[in-house]
């Protein structure tokens, strides 16, 4: 579909050069057709930088009450919505590197957005965490707010700059490692749950 590949490009093009540093000619050119067309479909760059992010976003908010709702255990629910959640930006690390330069370049539209997509669901997993320190499986001193804040952004981050931190180690910077994606799953899984909630 034509809006879905336009959409695709300035994903692309956002998350390398920031909204700013993008044309509509550069969008236009990178799908193959005339800006005059890319304007039949998408009115303006600020309409067109409000769909790829409402695109990015939406997807979270059908997907966030199908993970916590799939998996029967505390643990198995956590990596599953934290492998979800990394598997969404690596399949794609120009999304973690658009939402970075998002936060960073337009704060006022990202936090409009984040509030119209995700709060409904910040709820309920702030609600989840309290209910798992009532019940003893989650740490008492994990401020729940606090920890989700870092959670997301050390998912993001690790995604998105992953082939430039990679750099300090051998071998030879690439997409995020497998296994660097798997331990930051579990020191965030040690951070979160008591040694009663690891075995459940």
């Amino acid at each position: 579909m034509v809006k879905d590949k336009i959409l695709d490009e300035a994903t692309r093009l956002f998350a390398r050069k920031g909204v700013r540093g993008t044309s509509l000619q550069a969008v236009a050119d990178a799908v193959g057709m005339r800006k005059q067309s890319l304007l039949y479909h998408f009115k303006s760059k600020a309409e067109l930088r409000a769909r790829v992010m409402d695109r990015l976003l939406s997807r979270w908010k059908r997907e966030i009450p199908q993970l916590l709702g799939a998996s029967v255990s505390g643990q198995d629910r956590f990596t599953s919505a934290v492998t979800a959640l990394l598997d969404f930006f690596r399949e794609d690390p120009d999304r973690a590197r658009l939402v970075l330069r998002e936060m960073m370049d337009n704060p006022d539209a990202a936090r409009a957005g984040v509030i119209e997509h995700l709060r409904p669901w910040s709820t309920l997993l702030l609600d989840y965490i309290h209910m798992g320190q009532q019940a003893g499986v989650i740490k008492q001193a994990i401020d729940a707010r606090s920890y989700l804040v870092h959670l997301i952004v050390m998912v993001v981050g690790a995604v998105a700059v992953s082939d430039v931190a990679g750099a300090m180690f051998e071998p030879a910077p690439g997409e995020a490692d497998e296994a660097d994606l798997d331990e930051l799953v579990r020191m965030a899984r040690v951070a979160l749950f008591t040694e009663q909630g690891s075995e459940r």
